[in-house]
């Protein structure tokens, strides 16, 4: 029987913050209270630290079949590690794109055997699959992912008979991407008209603007009410999209919920001027008023997640010109460091980034036994040191594509140690090669 107790740790769970040791047997949590003992378990002190369930990303890019150029499962999973992520949900623009349920497996199989920390898959729909969507299994899968945007792969579902069978019939969690097509593409078209091919990222949110995010929006949110969908918009980047969404209701009785993303918190277009290409992401970062209004529709209860989107591409990629380099940044490692940034502005409060990062995510997706510092929850735990300062630096990024957007950026907060499923994975900030990984399960209802 393996047992190990984590004592005098600051536990950052369910709203509080308070002193306790946590037991640990056979990969579950079995006893939270003070001073435990327990002769044939091994110790580990963290006073001083903070101690969290593991973050559960629910929109991740690990690229792998066939785009690990950028990145794998592996390498990816063990960026996971390093910033705290026990669990992540993985995207279906792959290639091939997981559109069949046999092409969703072979990704299931590749994380069995090398996956760091817990996963799971969206199932992809497109304009033609509706039949292999309708066989997703709800308590193995995540959700099903419809681009009504399109974005890095070839997956755009436009078709008006298309989305309708999808909203009407999947039972499983719908999560969209929102940007409407012929808008970007008349807006990119009369850009290009004006300014030729040689434009730079300063271009990218006024492509990629507000209305196009927002009437994209709006049809899947008209769509699940319609229908009485199960919906999560994933990533919203303007202001004016908030006034689709409640905060008013509890997340459990919720059918439409929303996303908001690291880096659409943390930068703004006035940085594609140093940044560039490197910042450029679908849907784009935006103005200074979006960032901030996000900011306060967070604290004010209209997203119920925060992610990461991460979405790696080579530095090669990404020195094209803009109109040739691809959209997404790596993010995974950075998330909760990202967000303990906020904290120690005094912005939000350390209970809240975890109920976002942590609870939220399992309770949304209804993940089973996970997000929660609990008896008898699986015991993925993340020790951090919240005031370690620190440089992110190329030396220290653990992505394949092997660079950060924060590269230079002094942080405030580290995470120390990460167990999934009793197991550290990292510790004392190095990966032990070990690997406890488990595909997520979810419940019905």
């Amino acid at each position: 029987m393996s047992k190990t107790i984590i004592k005098n740790g600051t536990l950052v769970n369910e709203g509080r913050m308070y002193e306790a040791d946590v037991l640990i047997e056979n990969g579950r949590i079995s006893k939270i209270d003070k001073d435990i003992s327990d002769n044939e378990a091994e110790v580990v002190d963290i006073e001083g630290q903070w101690l969290i369930p593991g973050i559960i990303d629910d929109q991740v890019h690990f690229r792998e079949p066939g785009l690990t150029h950028k990145a794998n499962i592996a390498t990816e999973s063990r960026a996971a590690a390093a910033g705290g992520v026990t669990s992540f949900m993985e995207m279906p623009n792959t290639k091939p794109s997981a559109l069949t349920q046999e092409l969703l497996q072979d990704k299931y199989d590749i994380a069995a055997a090398t996956s760091t920390v817990n996963y799971s898959f969206f199932m992809g729909a497109s304009n033609e699959n509706i039949e292999e969507v309708l066989k997703t299994n709800c308590t193995e899968v995540c959700g099903v992912k419809v681009f009504m945007g399109s974005s890095t792969g070839n997956m755009l579902v436009d078709n008006e008979t298309t989305l309708n069978n999808i909203f009407s019939n999947v039972s499983c969690l719908i999560a969209t991407h929102c940007e409407d097509e012929s808008t970007v593409r008349r807006n990119h078209a009369a850009i290009i008209a004006e300014h030729g091919e040689d434009i730079t990222a300063e271009y990218h949110p006024i492509i990629r603007d507000t209305e196009a995010c927002y009437l994209s929006s709006k049809l899947a949110h008209d769509l699940a009410t319609k229908h009485g969908a199960r919906l999560h918009i994933l990533h919203i980047s303007t202001a004016k999209e908030i006034e689709l969404f409640t905060n008013n209701i509890p997340l459990k009785d919720k059918k439409i919920t929303a996303e908001v993303c690291v880096h659409h918190l943390s930068f703004n277009e006035t940085q594609y001027a140093t940044l560039g290409n490197k910042i450029k992401c679908n849907p784009a970062i935006k103005s200074p008023d979006d960032q901030a209004a996000l900011l306060q529709a967070l604290k004010d209860g209209y997203f119920d997640v925060i992610a990461t989107d991460h979405a790696p591409h080579t530095v090669e990629e990404k020195s094209k010109r803009y109109i040739e380099a691809p959209s997404g940044l790596p993010l995974i490692q950075h998330s909760l460091v990202m967000m303990l940034d906020f904290y120690h502005r005094n912005e939000l409060s350390a209970e809240f980034i975890i109920s976002k990062m942590c609870h939220a995510p399992a309770d949304l997706f209804r993940i089973v036994d996970r997000g929660y510092i609990q008896e008898g929850y699986w015991a993925d735990l993340v020790v951090v040191d919240p005031n370690k300062q620190w440089t992110v630096e190329k030396s220290n990024v653990a992505y394949k594509c092997g660079w950060s957007p924060l590269e230079g950026r002094q942080m405030k907060g580290k995470v120390i140690s990460t167990m999934t499923n009793g197991k550290w994975v990292y510790r004392d900030e190095d990966w032990t090669g070990l690997k406890s990984a488990e595909r997520l399960k979810f419940k019905l209802s």
